[in-house]
């Protein structure tokens, strides 16, 4: 246990510091609150493997497709990919064209023009981080821009603020309209001042799978002289085909003329193998602040297009094989049979008493809350019976992410059983509190000194890395 005992004592420190000041109530408060935490996370070190079936659809989101003879063709097209590197390409042409095909296409489908250009990148993440170091460097560059700042909403993808942290930017973010769950277009307008780099919507978000005000933004981004990006890592491999689909949804994409970049993962909804996205520029000027060049080394003049020098050409290869696998008719029937499954799922939902759905979900994203009891409950009766849910706080939720895995015959229905007894048996004594590991999170939202949660929540990265002692 030296992972547990080593952070602990280097927290003595901080935690005597943290208490000073602080009256009984709120001593006895944050010591029960820890106590439950170090219990979770003792629990969480020494539980057994996982055991839900998220091949047959328990499970939110995660895996997004399972076809074997998918499977078969991209382990092929990796062994012969497996060690390129388009770091270097003049050993590697082929694989650099694969690149140049997959960014064509991804731009095509998100209506860009001859002009809109990218890169791949390893995961949403690293093509957000992209877009925000595009965006600082063509403020400071362009307009002398020192103190950049970025505005964003409070439900965006908490990637903007690990590029606010790694990149040296401010992050103002703005609250949601509590009806619609979009961010609040009138407060997103007066944050803008003269240090913003970037204004950035989600379509859609992760929380509640709703779609900000894209078209607003867009012209807030011309009105101002802003680069807009919008973070569609989640759902874009759906919104550029639900029109096809016969699900129409508004404009988020580069047919608005203010939006200069797009993020959207391929290893999501594009139903490639994890460790590929794409992130998208209206014009090349855009992608060359992207870049990070090297003239005066000596090993040579260095340029990179993204995050990573060397990068791994097999995950190329097998995401520009998993697109023309699919297609586009095959992306339009896989898009088509999501959307119907979640406002299935969506419409049986509201029909139960005793919970409500966050705003209006856009594409595969149910969020529920529950002003009868506290919701999660519900994720633990759920929990019980093999379904694995994300957790929502601030306001305290959950939510199901739709995939190709929830289209099985059945699955839908089954969820939607399921929830319907649990909540009749919750619903039979709705005012009794949260229980087992559930009631952990609600601790931790009630915790008003946040550095505790983050402490702990390194002790819980500490943990993935942690192996036992070899016994003598």
């Amino acid at each position: 246990m030296d992972i547990v005992k080593y952070p602990f004592s280097s927290l003595r420190v901080g935690i005597n510091n943290g208490f000073s000041g602080k009256e009984p109530w709120q001593i006895v408060t944050i010591t029960t609150s820890t106590v439950l935490l170090t219990i979770w996370f003792y629990n969480f070190l020494f539980q057994d493997e996982s055991d839900f079936d998220w091949r047959s659809g328990l499970v939110s989101g995660s895996v997004y497709c399972h076809n074997e003879d998918l499977i078969s063709l991209v382990s092929g097209v990796y062994s012969k990919t497996s060690y390129t590197n388009p770091l270097h390409p003049d050993l590697f042409p082929g694989l650099c064209k694969m690149e140049a095909e997959v960014v064509h296409i991804t731009a095509k489908l998100f209506h860009g023009d001859e002009n809109a250009c990218g890169t791949m990148t390893s995961g949403g993440t690293e093509s957000i981080l992209m877009a925000c170091k595009s965006a600082r460097d063509y403020g400071r560059e362009v307009k002398g821009i020192r103190r950049p700042q970025i505005v964003v909403p409070v439900t965006v993808h908490s990637a903007f603020d690990k590029a606010a942290q790694y990149l040296g930017l401010r992050v103002k973010s703005i609250p949601i309209d509590p009806s619609t769950y979009q961010v609040n277009i009138k407060a997103f307008k007066r944050a803008i001042n003269a240090n913003t780099v970037l204004l950035v919507g989600s379509a859609p978000n992760f929380p509640y799978g709703t779609m900000d005000d894209i078209s607003a933004i867009s012209e807030l981004g011309i009105k101002y002289d802003i680069p807009v990006h919008v973070d569609s890592c989640l759902g874009g491999f759906l919104t550029c085909f639900m029109e096809d689909a016969g699900f129409p949804i508004p404009p988020c994409d580069f047919r608005l003329p203010g939006v200069t970049s797009i993020s959207a993962d391929t290893h999501k909804y594009g139903f490639t193998p994890k460790g590929s996205s794409v992130i998208l520029y209206r014009e090349p000027k855009y992608r060359h602040h992207q870049y990070t060049v090297t003239t005066d080394w000596p090993g040579g003049v260095y340029g990179s297009p993204t995050i990573s020098g060397s990068r791994a050409g097999g995950n190329i290869a097998v995401c520009w094989a998993t697109l023309l696998y699919f297609g586009k008719e095959g992306y339009v029937t896989a898009t088509r049979d999501i959307i119907h499954t979640a406002k299935y799922i969506e419409k049986g939902l509201r029909r139960m008493k005793g919970i409500f759905i966050f705003g209006q979900p856009v594409t595969s994203v149910v969020a529920l809350g529950s002003n009868d009891f506290h919701i999660y409950r519900l994720s633990s009766t759920l929990r019980g019976k093999g379904w694995n849910l994300n957790t929502l706080q601030f306001p305290s939720g959950i939510h199901i992410c739709i995939t190709l895995m929830h289209t099985q015959p059945g699955v839908a229905d089954n969820f939607l059983k399921d929830v319907r007894d649990a909540l009749s048996e919750i619903m039979e004594n709705p005012s009794l509190p949260v229980e087992g590991k559930m009631a952990l999170y609600g601790v931790a939202q009630e915790l008003p000194d946040r550095s505790i949660v983050g402490d702990f929540t390194k002790l819980f990265l500490d943990s993935m890395y942690y192996i036992p002692k070899r016994q003598e």
